[in-house]
């Protein structure tokens, strides 16, 4: 095994009268055995390792300082990076629409929950949470659950990966397409959707919307049950995971960690059954758990959780049916957004008719769109917090109002933030290779991390 970039640090002289001298021996490539080898020849030697951020177990700009004794790590010191996206600050200074497109893309493999969580914010800050239309909010929940699936997909096709396991990724990976076609389909992106608004969804599902689960649900059931049949009891797989990044629900309640991890750890604590919200308390499902406190114990959780959702979707679809040609927008006019959209060939943009209006039928309609949308809507002083189950724990927004059109402040609270300062409790003891298991085992996303 090769390396470059490490450095081994080593007292000579420990344990005589001479005054011990500090020296280094740098690694610059070669074999690790002869490097290890030259260190261990020091009765007191200390390696210290930067794990990232540019190894691979590592999503985003995350360093791990360990400190090693053989294939041992006695001590792990967690760098979260530095993104400089400033998307909290950035919020401050743009509309409270246009502030969808910001929060979106700060996990960017859970956008929905972010949009979701910062809307119903600005919605409690206006008084309107009881006027949101039924069918928004049958639609915000099935984006969300088709995001929670597709974030678990890529959660599992990485870690495998990062086993070497390819096929685990290719599936995963599949499988994740299937889910993209619906949304797609229906905001006009794959990532970053900007698709949920204060006080509803920029647009209704696509005409197609039902044929497309149709044709592609049977087929991602088929593929999660073919994934699982690959890794839950796959000797291989259990002998990597079992036992390791153990953290108990005495450490996960210390540290403030939530979802998969604490699920696995025993606890069933989830927001849309703790604290509903969207309505979840009408639907039918399980909050899955698991007894081993460990890094499979979340590989079985996330599986579990993606039947669950597979089970809301059923009762989503069945209820959107119900209420089709609804409205998916707020109905007062000075909060919603001037038209309906609809994605086109050309992109995605506002329905003809409403440009017919605007620009050959009513100077009026064309006013309020101007002001609307360059500066936005008041929302009354006050400050709102929300907090949704996102695919890696508890995902909060704290919204605070001037009365302006403008946040005066936002922070999200992101779960991989609180549920990486577990590493530290969940690599110590363990074997180099089970830091990249453990950390995998966290699913963070450092956009949401370092904002």
């Amino acid at each position: 095994m090769s390396t470059s970039s490490e450095q081994v640090r080593a007292t000579e002289g420990a344990g005589t009268e001479e005054t011990p001298r500090d020296f280094f021996v740098q690694a610059e490539g070669g074999d690790w055995d002869a490097i290890t080898r030259e260190a261990i020849e020091h009765s007191d030697e200390r390696i210290v390792v930067n794990m990232g951020p540019q190894h691979p177990s590592t999503h985003g700009v995350l360093r791990l300082i360990l400190e090693l004794d053989g294939e041992t790590v006695t001590e792990a010191r967690v760098g979260i990076g530095y993104l400089h996206t400033g998307i909290e600050k950035t919020m401050e200074h743009r509309t409270f629409t246009q502030g969808v497109t910001l929060c979106t893309r700060m996990d960017y493999l859970t956008p929905m929950f972010q949009e979701t969580a910062y809307c119903l914010a600005v919605e409690r800050l206006l008084g309107i949470e009881d006027q949101i239309p039924e069918r928004a909010t049958l639609i915000r929940v099935l984006m969300m659950e088709c995001t929670r699936i597709s974030s678990h997909l890529v959660c599992l096709g990485t870690g495998g990966m990062e086993l070497g396991a390819t096929t685990v990724m290719t599936i995963g990976f599949r499988e994740r397409e299937r889910l993209f076609r619906l949304i797609e389909a229906t905001t006009g992106l794959r990532m970053n959707n900007g698709y949920i608004r204060p006080g509803g969804v920029s647009n209704d599902l696509p005409s197609n919307w039902k044929a497309i689960i149709d044709q592609e649900w049977p087929l991602l059931r088929q593929g999660v049950t073919e994934l699982e049949a690959l890794c839950l009891e796959n000797p291989i797989l259990r002998g990597r995971m079992c036992d390791v990044g153990y953290l108990d629900l005495t450490g996960c309640m210390a540290l403030g960690v939530t979802g998969p991890i604490l699920k696995a750890a025993g606890m069933p604590y989830d927001l849309r059954k703790a604290a509903p919200y969207c309505g979840y308390e009408t639907y039918d499902f399980e909050v899955p758990t698991w007894d081993s406190a460990d890094a499979y114990g979340r590989l079985r959780v996330r599986f579990r959780e993606i039947w669950e959702s597979l089970k809301i979707i059923d009762q989503v679809v069945e209820r959107l049916q119900a209420c089709e040609g609804e409205p998916v927008m707020v109905a007062d006019k000075k909060i919603a957004w001037p038209a309906q959209l609809a994605v086109g060939p050309d992109g995605q943009g506002n329905s003809l008719e409403h440009i017919k209006e605007i620009m050959g039928t009513s100077m009026e309609s064309l006013i309020h769109h101007f002001k609307l949308v360059t500066e936005g809507f008041r929302v009354p002083a006050g400050q709102a917090y929300i907090a949704v189950e996102s695919p890696k724990g508890e995902l909060g927004c704290h919204l605070v109002s001037d009365g302006g059109t403008r946040p005066y402040r936002a922070h999200f609270r992101d779960p991989a933030f609180n549920n990486l300062q577990a590493v530290a409790a969940m690599v110590e003891g363990g074997a180099v290779a089970d830091t990249v298991v453990a950390v995998a085992s966290i699913d963070p996303v450092l956009g949401g991390v370092d904002r």
